[in-house]
């Protein structure tokens, strides 16, 4: 058994099993919410009809973005600004979903 006389070793081996342990916590972590995001997205664009690019899923949202727009307009009562969001959301979405 090898018993290390400068205690300032025993300080560096213990920091950098504390610095190993962390960053071992944190690749696991990471790796979690990786794979819960991924598997998110892939349902998200399975159930739609669209492919799973990040482009497409932006396109979604902008589409989803644009109707938020025209029903927002449509409650402040303005209804040509409203129906012109409307139309331009559906007409992204249903060009997205096949």
């Amino acid at each position: 058994m090898h018993v290390d006389t400068n205690p300032f070793e025993w300080l560096g081996q213990a920091f950098g099993t504390l610095v190993r342990l962390i960053v071992d916590a944190l690749s696991w972590l990471f790796n979690l919410l990786s794979g819960a995001s991924s598997a998110f997205v892939n349902g998200f664009s399975r159930a739609l009809g669209v492919d799973s690019s990040l482009l497409s899923i932006a396109f979604v949202v902008l589409g989803l973005f644009l109707i938020y727009l025209g029903f927002s307009s449509l409650i402040k009562k303005r209804l040509i600004r409203g129906v012109i969001w409307l139309l331009l959301g559906l007409w992204l979405l249903s060009s997205l979903i096949r």
